[in-house]
């Protein structure tokens, strides 16, 4: 029987997850050398690189398992888009300070639950986000401002987190895939690193049967996804 391949798990998306660790590793080798040569170490530092490097690890960890569980595992609940991005941007929050990066959370209007496996869509939204604030400070742009946003389209609800930056596009998008086998920086136009937060949320998407797409919200560009909402009978 011929073996199952997933995006997940891919070896373009292990290196790409291994060359991203390589940053935060590096912070916390450095300021443990400052500590032994007498300086005064940043532990606040060390600790945001250590949550990050293991918060990547543990959402690609999630998305392997997420593309091996049987289709009745991966059942859909319903959840709120709104908990989920709230709870998103804690996560996110002393990340987004260490960058310099304000977080703003956007709820456009009064939304049902969705259907979602919502350790999936947060895990996916948490990396997504870590990658866009590591990658903003380097754009040209007058703000360092990531919104986390919900909003009604033809197609569905969307959730996604958007900057003022054009870069943020499905041209960029559908490049990056192409050579995330071929380039350390496959995302280069968007960000120095290997971008394996952005990869990492597309993988765990795809195991849920979804779509990380660009898409633009109150003259923002963003990345995101389009969910369906749940049509459970809501008591009132």
């Amino acid at each position: 029987m011929a073996q199952k391949t997933t995006p997940v798990l891919s070896q373009q998306l292990l290196l790409s997850v291994a060359e991203e660790l390589k940053l935060p590793l590096l912070q916390i080798a450095r300021e443990a050398e400052r500590g032994e040569l007498g300086g005064q170490t940043d532990v606040q530092s060390i600790r945001v690189a250590a949550d990050s490097a293991l918060r990547l690890l543990d959402n690609y960890a999630l998305g392997v398992r997420l593309a091996l569980e049987p289709a009745a595992e991966l059942m859909p609940e319903s959840v709120s888009v709104s908990s989920i991005l709230y709870d998103t941007g804690q996560q996110l929050d002393a990340l987004a300070k260490s960058y310099g990066v304000a977080l703003e959370l956007n709820i456009g209007g009064r939304f049902g639950p969705v259907l979602a496996h919502r350790q999936g869509l947060q895990a996916a939204l948490v990396s997504l986000g870590a990658a866009l604030i590591e990658a903003l400070p380097a754009q040209d742009s007058p703000q360092l401002k990531l919104q986390l946003a919900t909003h009604r389209s033809r197609y569905g609800i969307v959730a996604g987190l958007y900057a003022n930056t054009k870069l943020l596009s499905n041209e960029a998008l559908r490049r990056g895939r192409a050579l995330q086998h071929r380039s350390r920086q496959p995302l280069l136009d968007l960000t120095h690193t290997s971008g394996a937060g952005i990869f990492v949320a597309d993988a765990i998407l795809q195991a849920m049967r979804l779509n990380l797409r660009a898409s633009r919200h109150h003259r923002l560009y963003g990345l995101g996804t389009v969910l369906q909402p749940s049509k459970q009978i809501q008591l009132v």
